[in-house]
């Protein structure tokens, strides 16, 4: 396909790094197209562990073009941080484009988020506090923002900061007298310094987009987080600060749906979330424990434990529709090879009543019972299989009946970590 979308349709984890790392090569520009530095993906390429976070996975290939577009919000010192880290893993990075149209995360940004999420105490979001969902309110805000474009234009930057510092501090210091900021001519002298290693990358991406589609280009868009984190879509307000379902790819890139030839729903074989609000099919027992462990559930950006279930096809399958995915990608499926007996999650029962439609409102997720499905696990080995008639008859009705409850196609299974451990159907 000439352009691919690559979307996690759970909550975020669901292994897109590995989906978006074997299209790569059919792919000459990666595109990110939302979030900051709260997502990360691990990539193994050329028998090593990379893990990624604001950078596209293109990042790892020579002759591909990376794009940080204008959806994704950046700190330009973990930006460089992160392509430093690379370099010293003995990869040189490929073609870096990033957005002058994306916005700049600043300390404040994260000194704001810190003193926010504490005042909320055990009602907190769970963010990663790095400043994301503060830089996404100043940009629908407006009067203090800062995108990357503007660093390009010291005047314009140092004018700027002098409004933005002195209105943060009012605003830092009514929630905490003793929170200290940096002054506007410190961020001025430290963000000048990030500039000048950037300033070759940053354009106009959305313009290079539609000239490299005219011209004939491939192109695999890069979803981070997941479906049902999404602003408007997700389980609010424990969601992320951007449309991370499939809806965000063309507020965040510029790019129309329409131009877009595939989408991959990329799903776990279970259901993994990080921070607070329901998850129906949670599991706080030795099962839920055995799942974590065997699929080393731990973040990758924090390193936080993630909390961990039965697939829930209710869930999934809204991310699915709303993502407007064309098949699957079922992910970590050797995950569940050890257990005698699996559950999907084919509907919830609310006050009641059998439903298949996620709600929209948190307080009916919080009551949700899941009516499962039961079936035998296979308890063998499956991560040498290679082809889908090898597998287990088990594990075939576990993939097909994931295909049946979220009405599309099983296109990808993974059963490994490695490239090669991944059955294209």
């Amino acid at each position: 396909m000439a352009v691919t979308a690559v979307v996690g349709l759970q909550w975020g984890d669901e292994a897109k790094g590995k989906i978006v790392d074997i299209l790569s090569d059919q792919h000459e520009i990666i595109v990110r197209y939302l979030g900051g530095n709260n997502a990360g993906h691990t990539v193994m390429f050329d028998g090593q562990t990379y893990k990624l976070s604001l950078l596209p996975s293109g990042i790892l290939r020579s002759n591909a073009v990376s794009v940080i577009a204008n959806g994704v919000v950046v700190n330009p010192k973990a930006l460089l941080s992160e392509i430093e880290s690379i370099k010293a893993q003995g990869v040189q990075p490929g073609k870096l484009l990033i957005s002058d149209k994306a916005h700049v995360i600043f300390p404040y940004h994260m000194i704001e988020e810190a003193i926010l999420e504490a005042r909320r105490g055990d009602k907190a979001i769970g963010t990663t506090m790095r400043g994301i969902g503060t830089c996404y309110r100043d940009k629908i805000g407006r009067t203090h923002a800062i995108r990357m474009g503007d660093l390009l234009r010291p005047e314009l930057f140092r004018e700027r900061l002098d409004e933005i510092v002195e209105a943060k501090n009012i605003i830092i210091k009514a929630f905490d007298p003793t929170a200290e900021i940096p002054t506007a001519q410190e961020l001025y002298d430290e963000y000048m310094v990030y500039i000048d290693q950037l300033r070759d990358s940053v354009i106009d991406t959305t313009s290079y987009l539609h000239r490299e589609l005219k011209n004939g280009k491939s192109m695999l868009f890069e979803g981070a987080q997941g479906s049902l984190l999404d602003i408007d879509h997700g389980t609010f307000p424990y969601v992320t600060s951007s449309n991370s379902s499939g809806c965000g790819i063309q507020a965040g890139s510029g790019v129309p749906s329409r131009m877009i030839d595939r989408v991959i729903g990329i799903v776990k074989a279970y259901t993994t979330r990080v921070g607070g609000g329901p998850c129906p099919t949670e599991l706080v027992d030795e099962t839920g424990e055995h799942i974590r462990q065997e699929g080393r559930e731990f973040g990758t950006v924090t390193g936080r434990p993630r909390r961990c279930g039965w697939f829930d096809a209710v869930a999934t399958g809204h991310g699915a529709r709303v993502s407007g995915i064309d098949c699957i990608a079922l992910m970590l499926l050797d995950v569940l090879s050890k257990l005698d007996e699996l559950k999907i999650c084919e509907a919830y029962e609310i006050d009641g009543e059998r439903t298949t439609d996620f709600p929209s409102q948190l307080d009916d997720l919080a009551k949700a019972k899941p009516v499962y499905r039961t079936m035998p696990g296979w308890k063998s080995d499956i991560t040498g299989v290679r082809k889908l008639e090898d597998f287990p008859k088990e594990a075939r009705q576990y993939i097909d009946t994931v295909a049946e409850l979220m009405e599309s196609e099983v296109g990808f299974v993974s059963i490994g970590p490695d490239r090669e451990q991944t059955v294209i159907l």
